[in-house]
């Protein structure tokens, strides 16, 4: 009796999927006498994603790249790819986007090419419309647009950055050339002369800012705004010891307040730098801490934190190669480049140009400019009740999946296994990307999801493994 092959179909082909693919396909804990099929479903190129897909500007990492290798146990793995291409690159080089996307490329095709007999790997270009357990037989069925489903017997979502939310004030100019809704999922075309308005000022704004003065020769005149006009700080090359990385200090004292945990974080920088340190060695501790913290914090701190302290933790954790500060900083000198703080009251098409309102922060002061484009630099919109996903709409609608109550992402358990409206966690239904927010705050770096990427797939593989003695069916 021939059984068939186990199938687990990933939906999202960025770094989390192509991650949880590779990891998959590596896998040393696979039962020779039952076959796995892996299915890497994705609309656009594989292992690239939004985050480094081609572009016609050679946006940076905002990590160095000897801190961004895909695989844990090898550190150095994509500085060696991208010393093959690049001879002088360092460990402290902020690197082309592309060429971290060509690195993801070939990491899939390598592990396909060395997996073990019986595991085999299909990308395939489609869209992923709804998900269904099937009722008359084992499996879950994926539904495609335009296509015959996919039945598997695990699903992994691994969907990426969601879309910039849609901002009040900026319905009447949906469709008009003279708003980019998402600065991702279009080319810049803003010419010399124009003047243009970026709503946001952290990474996006950095990014689509040096690009916009890059095109034009810097003939361009931009104005960026946000509630508060913070800019992210600039990345350094601080190298913390080991022991230092392995001590929290206070920080293993699990702060309840907001208030205990801001005063922690400031005894930590100024300790660091006492010792001669960097104060981003202390974001550092932190942030490798953060999942136990967060999920120490009240539902009430949480929500004090994202109204109070976000912002603020935003600019210091993801922060700007120098080389992008720097040319923003030269922008802003030569008052190309303005950056302001307030509340954005309207937006409107005079003739052919746009008329922006807003109010500056702490003040009842009114300022408006009239403008040639406005350019949504908010940054990806994790809530999933402003989803525009058809299959997150799906999963939502149908009880399978559940947003948490602030707005970050998807309710999960262990792995990332989906939680349902009645609080019972899948053991076919998987997440892996930034909506793991709501459980773990950070996850939105290669560092955190590369963990757990890996260890999703092996969990998912040791969970083949129990399967596979009461799940043997013919076909």
């Amino acid at each position: 009796m021939r059984q068939r092959a186990r199938t687990i179909v990933i939906v999202g082909a960025g770094f989390s999927g192509t991650a949880v693919a590779v990891n998959l396909l590596r896998g040393r804990q696979i039962e020779r006498s039952q076959a796995l099929r892996i299915v890497l479903l994705d609309r656009a190129e594989f292992a690239r994603g939004t985050a480094y897909a081609d572009r016609e500007y050679p946006y940076l990492l905002n990590v160095p790249a000897g801190r961004m290798s895909a695989t844990a146990c090898d550190p150095g793995e994509f500085l060696d790819f991208a010393q093959r291409r690049l001879p002088h690159a360092t460990a402290e080089d902020f690197l082309p986007r592309t060429l971290y996307g060509q690195y993801l490329a070939a990491l899939l095709r390598a592990a396909e090419k060395s997996a073990p007999h019986g595991v085999s790997l299909e990308t395939l270009h489609g869209e992923a419309t709804g998900i269904e357990r099937a009722v008359d037989s084992a499996g879950v069925r994926v539904d495609l647009a335009g296509a015959t489903p996919l039945v598997a017997d695990q699903v992994v979502l691994a969907l990426g950055n969601p879309p910039p939310a849609r901002l009040p004030g900026t319905e009447r100019l949906v469709g008009s050339p003279h708003y980019l809704e998402d600065p991702w999922s279009a080319p810049l075309e803003i010419r010399a002369g124009e003047s243009v308005l970026m709503l946001g000022t952290g990474l996006t704004m950095a990014d689509v800012a040096v690009a916009a003065a890059e095109r034009t020769a810097g003939r361009v005149l931009i104005h960026a705004l946000s509630r508060h006009g913070l800019m992210p700080a600039v990345q350094s090359a601080f190298r913390p010891a080991p022991a230092a990385r392995e001590a929290t200090g206070p920080l293993d004292r699990a702060p309840q307040s907001l208030r205990a945990l801001v005063h922690t974080l400031r005894l930590q920088c100024n300790q660091v730098e006492r010792e001669g340190g960097d104060w981003r060695e202390a974001i550092s501790r932190v942030r490798m801490r953060a999942p136990a913290l967060w999920q120490d914090l009240p539902p009430a701190e949480r929500a004090r934190f994202l109204r109070h302290a976000r912002s603020f933790w935003d600019i210091h954790r993801h922060r700007l190669p120098e080389e992008t500060f720097a040319r923003l900083e030269r922008l802003r000198a030569a008052r190309s480049l303005h950056i302001h703080a307030g509340r954005l009251l309207g937006l409107a098409l005079a003739r052919d140009r746009v008329r922006a309102t807003w109010r500056a922060r702490g003040t009842q002061q009114i300022a408006q400019v009239r403008i040639d484009r406005v350019i949504n630099c908010t940054g990806p919109d994790c809530d999933p009740g402003r989803t525009r996903s058809a299959l997150l709409r799906s999963l939502l609608a149908g009880g399978i999946a559940v947003g948490d109550p602030l707005g970050l992402g998807l309710r999960t358990a262990a792995h990332g296994a989906l939680i349902d409206r009645c609080g019972r966690a899948a053991c076919d239904l998987y997440y892996i990307g930034p909506m793991l927010r709501a459980d773990y705050w950070e996850a939105t770096a290669v560092p955190e999801l590369r963990e757990h990427a890996e260890r999703l797939a092996h969990h998912l593989l040791s969970l083949r493994e129990r399967l596979s003695v009461t799940d043997r069916r013919a076909v």
